[in-house]
């Protein structure tokens, strides 16, 4: 009852090409849009994820987008959760499209990046925790992606050797990917080889800063099946906040809150997302067929194998050195080759995930195609306790 189709899917290349985000988003909406075999009058409700770095218009993304497109009285909607912001935005398209309001939704991300790493607004406040920590810790993204590399070595044992695995395998699967910015096979050693960025992350360990584009285009059942007689479905999309006591540091928070009182959650943070859209869809991760998880370092990865349930607690690091989640593997993990091959593109990313997961399901994925595809799940994290899984079917 609560399923709706993705129709279309559609992207800019990744990369670094300086110019406005509106350009990458145009194009990805205009490929989704063929992609659906419709046209853009038919769009009713045009969903846009958030860029803070286009400006105004990118506060405004979906304003933004349906003018670029072509004013043509659709519904508009903005939406901004960090690196979840995609997500956000499919779930207002799907949420319209249950409550009857519309039939065909547009959803468009796109951004324009700085060189380098991200660093804090530049109207930040003592006020605002992300400014601070930038200033009063030097945190920047990958220092917290290295305290969490540090995590697993110290809980389970991990090696940078593991990590670097992860990077090899995720360069081989992005080898093929026309969209990806990095195109080319990356060794174990090669990673190993890489300045270190944040102790025991290499440079080749953390993903890059690029911008790109992506779309897709949501519908009812009904709409669907007079287009196409077997539609991808998305059967779930949890955007759940942590619980009190959130037991460990998350970005841009100094601390953890206090279990002094009361013990940590049965579930963590990102264990709670994919937990909740299993829950929704009524599948588990016994059913996956492929997945999608946010690997803006190559630690964290491994992190999300266990948060899927993929695997338990500690044995990530197994699972990928038995070739488990590489294509031709039980469960391919990344076969797009994730940020590791495309970078950050943050508007666009969880939408990216779910143009990936809709061209496995399709069996269109070509030389990276993962076999028998049936379900799969999509996870990212955001700032501030945002965050999201997404979960379609076939």
């Amino acid at each position: 009852m609560n399923d709706v189709a993705v129709l279309g899917v559609g992207m800019h290349p990744w990369g670094k090409f300086g110019r406005n985000f509106v350009e990458y988003g145009r194009v990805a909406a205009r490929a989704a849009l063929a992609d659906a075999g419709i046209e853009w009058a038919d769009v009713q409700l045009v969903a846009g994820a958030n860029t803070w770095r286009g400006g105004y218009p990118g506060l405004v993304s979906g304003s933004t987008f349906a003018n670029a497109l072509g004013w043509n009285g659709a519904r508009i909607s903005s939406s901004f959760a960090a690196c979840a912001s995609g997500s956000q935005a499919i779930n207002v398209a799907r949420a319209h499209v249950l409550a009857g309001l519309c039939d065909v939704a547009l959803v468009v991300g796109a951004d324009t990046t700085p060189k380098g790493f991200f660093g804090p607004f530049s109207n930040g406040d003592e006020t605002d925790p992300d400014w601070l920590r930038f200033r009063l810790m030097g945190a920047s993204n990958p220092t917290y992606f290295g305290l969490y590399a540090q995590r697993r070595i110290a809980q389970y044992g991990a090696t940078e050797f593991d990590f670097a695995r992860v990077k090899a395998k995720n360069s081989r699967h992005g080898l093929t990917n026309p969209n990806a910015r990095f195109r080319k096979i990356v060794t174990e050693e090669e990673v190993l080889a890489s300045a270190y960025v944040s102790e025991p992350l290499h440079l080749l360990d953390v993903c890059a800063t690029s911008d790109g584009a992506a779309a897709v285009v949501i519908t009812s059942m009904e709409y669907a099946r007079r287009k196409t007689t077997n539609p991808v479905m998305l059967k779930a999309l949890s955007t759940n906040t942590p619980v009190y006591p959130n037991n460990l540091i998350e970005m841009p928070n100094f601390a953890s809150d206090s279990t002094a009182v009361i013990g940590p959650p049965l579930t963590g943070f990102r264990a709670s997302l994919a937990h909740s859209a299993y829950e929704e869809a009524g599948l588990g991760p016994e059913d996956l067929s492929v997945a999608e998880v946010y690997d803006l370092s190559t630690a964290l990865e491994l992190d999300w194998y266990e948060d899927i349930g993929i695997c338990a607690a500690g044995e990530a690091e197994k699972l990928l050195n038995d070739g488990v989640t590489e294509i031709g593997g039980r469960l391919p993990v990344n076969p797009s080759g994730g940020l590791a091959c495309f970078g950050e593109a943050v508007p666009a990313q969880a939408i990216a995930q779910v143009c990936e997961l809709t061209t496995q399901l399709r069996s269109d994925a070509g030389d990276r195609q993962v076999a028998n595809a049936r379900v799969g799940i999509a996870v990212n994290q955001g700032l501030f306790g945002h965050g999201s899984a997404t979960i379609l079917a076939r």
